[in-house]
This record gives structure tokens, sequence and C-alpha cells, in this order.
């Protein structure tokens, strides 16, 4: 058996994704590789496709206890021996994981990074033959990625104790230049395969809005997606509570996860949403990396991330069975005070010298102005996201807020030369920088004691703009910050005139800015929704979910592991009528065929008869 007949036999596909057969092919060369891939791109295939033929057991290391049972799930359905060890599991249940790993009678074992330094799990690991340590969300290990995790940094530790050092490989969906080369680095990768696919995901829908009473523009969000799996996203647990509880107040079947729930409710909430018996998960990043649910059509942050490597990972959730998905991101200027606060009071890096502390923080306050910046820009947000990873693409997308807003363009050089030189005569006469709000403060007359007690009623530029609501200047700002006459400075958050204010302020240098006439509250439509043909048979489709439903019931597992929702398209669209006709839809392989083909082959025919 080789990887082409392996790919069909346990995972139902014909050919693999871009980067999957060069990843795959080196692995099983006895390459070291690296693997980067976006969120639904088919990482997982890379490994498990390997570990199928090669000899012993291939060792996945993974973050999330939930991430790795959504693995083994999906594995064992697909006849693949495969099973978990962590924390979670009952002593039988452990016990019976040590007894197969004796026994090698699994192909794969999932275990957490921490796991690894437990002597006795060590112990054991000595005693097996793996050939394959797969490291998943690789992104983990650099300190200056958006999750670092130091029990990540001893996987290398871990591999040098094995009596033969087995192939390492490493995935993530979310790595710039700068972290890639540090997973090379501290996983010491030895000449390693490299597989960029890209970043980019084009069946997901990016917007960002800027509604004044968020609670009022999420449930309209969730009204137009009415009977559509998603997830909410909250910075804080009591945003969650609050959320969640607004929700169900209006009838919406919504569940919720954060850290501070009791294990045992977490669990709950997560099968809920996993078996769809809850539309809508509304959760802090606790939630992140551990959903592999393939038919969440839509992502809504309610409040900004702290970074755009967490939110692309974040709405990334979405979409992963290739259909169109929504990505959108409710904005407020409380969500940057927010975001400071998590940023300044987070324990990461608690075990690095106090230099290197300060120097994350450092580095996390410019990624989140980077953030910042995403939420208020008039450029197309792929492109945005795209231009951060460093993969080229076209001006526009045609498929996210900016692209399909509508625009007016106007002159606002006068305005931005008092709000310009206002940053500077403060300046002068300070000798330091204020932040943003201060100021909008003196620009409008504000008479707060701040402004008196600094003297700066007295500046020219005090009440200059006082006809100008605090809104339409905090969008003059955000205008100028994108065009880069202002920056935020990111430790004291001061706002400085950037390089090129001196043109506006002294050489005659005019400024436009665009103003979306589409009001933020009102959804835009998506490009798929646009141009995507209607399916196939809406009818059958229901039909074949009924009998997914039905199966994933009587198993105990959620639909999609049955089969997901691309495949079942693919199955209203070909209609087999035979065993080797459903062999040819895509997804369907043959241990899936013969558990479940004769239902689904009944569906079809009955559902041919009657129309």
């Amino acid at each position: 058996m080789d990887q082409y007949s392996v790919l069909k036999q346990y995972f139902g596909h014909t050919q693999f994704r871009p980067g999957q057969e060069t990843l795959v092919n080196g692995i099983l060369a006895g390459r070291d590789a690296l693997g980067i891939m976006p969120t639904g791109g088919g990482k997982s295939l890379c490994y498990q496709i390997p570990a199928l033929l090669l000899p012993g057991i291939t060792l996945v290391i993974s973050p999330l206890i939930s991430l790795m049972k959504d693995q083994v799930v999906a594995l064992t359905a697909a006849g693949v021996p495969a099973a978990l060890c962590n924390s979670s599991q009952s002593l039988e249940e452990s016990q019976a994981v040590w007894s197969g790993i004796r026994r090698r009678a699994y192909r794969l074992l999932y275990v957490a990074p921490e796991r690894l330094e437990r002597p006795r799990f060590a112990d054991l690991m000595a005693g097996q033959d793996i050939s394959l340590v797969a490291v998943d969300e690789a992104h983990c290990i650099s300190q200056w990625g958006q999750d670092f995790r130091p029990s990540y940094v001893r996987i290398a530790d871990f591999v040098n104790t094995l009596p033969r050092r087995p192939v390492v490989a490493a995935f993530t969906a979310t790595a710039t230049a700068q972290v890639q080369e540090d997973i090379v680095r501290r996983l010491a990768l030895e000449d390693p395969v490299r597989t960029v696919t890209g970043f980019d995901r084009p069946n997901l829908f990016f917007d960002v809005q800027k509604p004044r009473r968020k609670d009022s523009a999420l449930l309209s969000l969730l009204a137009q997606r009415r009977g559509r799996s998603g997830i909410v996203y909250c910075a804080t647990r009591s945003g969650v509570e609050k959320v969640w509880a607004a929700l169900n107040g209006q009838g919406i079947p919504a569940a919720r996860y954060h850290a501070g729930l009791p294990e045992e409710e977490r669990r709950q909430n997560q099968d809920d949403f996993q078996f769809d018996r809850k539309a809508v998960m509304v959760a802090t990043n606790a939630f992140g990396m551990g959903i592999d649910k393939s038919n969440v059509s839509f992502v809504i942050h309610y409040n900004m991330p702290k970074n755009l490597e967490s939110y692309y990972q974040e709405a990334g959730r979405a979409g992963r069975d290739g259909e169109a998905a929504d990505c959108i991101l409710l904005y407020s200027g409380g969500d940057v005070t927010t975001a400071k606060y998590l940023i300044q009071h987070s324990a990461d890096g608690g075990e690095l010298p106090p230099s290197e502390q300060e120097e994350l923080r450092r580095r996390d306050l410019e990624r989140l102005q980077i953030m910042v910046d995403y939420c208020k820009t008039n450029r197309c947000l792929r492109g945005y996201i795209l231009d951060y990873f460093g993969q080229d693409h076209p001006e526009r997308c045609e498929n996210c807020g900016t692209c399909q807003g509508v625009f007016t363009e106007a002159d606002v050089t006068v305005q931005a030369q008092m709000i310009l030189s206002c940053v500077k005569r403060v300046r002068d006469k300070l000798g330091y920088s204020v932040g943003a709000g201060l100021i909008v403060q003196v620009l409008r007359g504000g008479k707060n004691q701040r402004v008196r007690e600094l003297g700066l009623d007295a500046l020219p530029t005090y009440g200059l703009m006082r006809e100008t609501s605090q809104e339409q200047l905090r969008a003059l700002l955000d205008c100028l910050s994108a065009k880069g006459y202002v920056f935020t400075e990111p430790v004291h958050s001061t706002l400085r005139l950037g390089a090129s204010a001196a043109g506006v302020l002294f050489h005659g240098e005019r400024v436009t800015m665009l103003s979306q006439l589409r009001p933020q509250e009102e959804p835009l439509p998506r490009q798929e929704d646009k141009a995507s043909p209607p399916p196939a048979d809406e009818g059958l489709l229901t039909a074949l979910k009924a009998v997914r439903n039905r199966i994933a019931q009587r198993e105990n597992v959620p639909g999609y592991i049955v089969f997901s929702n691309a495949a079942l398209a693919d199955m209203a669209a070909r209609r087999p009528r035979t065993i080797d006709q459903f062999l040819e839809v895509s997804g369907v392989g043959q241990v899936k065929a013969a558990r479940y083909g004769e239902a689904f082959l009944s569906a079809i025919a009955a559902y041919i008869e009657k129309h």
C-alpha cells in the first residue's frame, strides 16, 4: 500500500491538496518537515498518512485535550487505530491506553507536551518503535508566537532521550517568517522539507463593524444566521457570561466556554456544540485551538483579539468544510483598553528572565497596534492579513467588507492640519507626548481638570474643532494613523507625529479620507452568496443530512465525523446508486463506505424514486 491508496482507502480522497504530497513524501523519505498551511488546509493528513505507512507508532503532540479527542474520534471512525493519553481520563481508561501502547495496538498516539516530561511516560516511550513525532500547533514553541507554551520548548529534549531519533515534523496555520525560524531552531529540525501553501482562505468573508451598540448588532447578525452553527468570541470570562445570558434571553440556543467553568460543564457545553444541540458557542480564546468542527459557518468576535495571529486562527474555525463562511469583528475603542490590560497582566513568559519578559510585552503591544490598524483600515481586509504573513495577493479580494463596501472620498486637509498641529503643540509645550483621548479633549475645547492643569487650554489649537463630534474626530485620527501621519507608541499609548506629517503641515500635501456610506450595522452581502449557484438538489441534501443525524445519534458522535457537509453536497450532486459509485464521492473511504454506504444509498434511491 502506498500514500495514494491510503489517502483513498481511509480518507476518501483521490488527490492531495496543495502542499500535502510534498510533506508526506518528505516524511516517508525520512526527512524532518515544516508545514505552514491554513486552517482547514489538511495539515493532519500530512502526518496521519505517513503514520499508516511507517513502522511502529507516530507520536502526535497537540496542545488541547478537546482537539486530541476530535482527531482520535475521526480517525477511529475511518478505521485508523489511534488513542490519546491525557489527564482527564479515568484510571481504567488510562490503563487501557497504556496496555494498548505496550501491545503496539495503535498507529497514532496523541499527547499534550507536558506529558513528555513525566518520567514514567518517557520510560514507556523509550521501549516503543517511534517512527515519527508530529508537533501540531507548532507556533506554541516560539515566544514570539501568539500562544507561547514553555512545555513546547522541551520537546527537543524528549526526542533526544529516545534510543533512536525519529523523523520530527511540525505544523501550524499561523506563523510569520520569524516564528517559522524559531520553530526550526527550537525543535532542532534537521534539513526539513518546507511547505508554505499560503494563508489565504478564499471561502471566508471578512468584515469589521463598528456598531454603536454591540448587543443589538450581535443579535441582528445571529438572527440572519438562525439555524447555522457559529462561535462568538469574547475577550473576558465576564464578557462570555454577559453575552451568553443575553443570547439565551432572546431564545438563541447558546452554550458557553471559558476557563472559569468546572471541567465537567466545559466538556458538556462543548459536546452540545459539537453535536449541534446548541447552535452557538460563546467563548473566550480558551476555546481557540480546541475546535475541529467542520460545519461552523460563522465566527463573530464580540471583542478585538490581542493580535492578528490569534484573530486569524480563531476566525479560521469557520468554513473548515470549504463552504462559504463569515468572519465578523465588532470593534470599539474599549477593546483596545481591555487588550492592553490583558497583555500587561498576562502570565505568559513567566519562566523567562525579566529582560525577556519585558521584550515579550513590548512585542505584544506592537502586535496589538497592528490588530487595531486592521480594525481601522479602509484597505482590503484579506490583503491586510496576507501582507502581515508575507503573502502576495491582488489589491482587492472582492470578498471582504471593504471591497464590497460603498465609500465616498472627501478632502480633509484642513482638519488634518488642525489635528497634526495640536499633536505638535502639545508635545512642544509639555516636552512629552500624550494619548489620543487628551488630544481630542483639547481640539474639542474640553474643560476637564487635566487639560487645565497642564495649561493646554491656552494653546492656539484649543477648541479649534469644537463643532466636530468626538466620533468624527476619532475617525479622522484613524485615517491619519492609517496613512502614517501619526502613530501610537505601543508601550505608553501616546500619539506622535509620523515622518510624513511635515508634508501636510508645511508643504501643502493634501489628505483625503474614505467614509463608508453603508451603515456598519447592516451586514454586507457575501461574494459567495452572489456568485455561487444554489445546491443541485436541496431536498436530497436535506434527506442525506437526516440520515447522517440518525447515524450520529446512534453512534454518539458529531455529525461531521460521519460525513462532512462537503461530502454530503458531493453525494447529492453525484447521486450514486452502487457502492462503487459511492466510493467516488469525495470524503468517502472504504471503511465508511462499508459502514454507512447502505443507509445513504437507500436514501438516495428512495428520493430518486419519489421525485
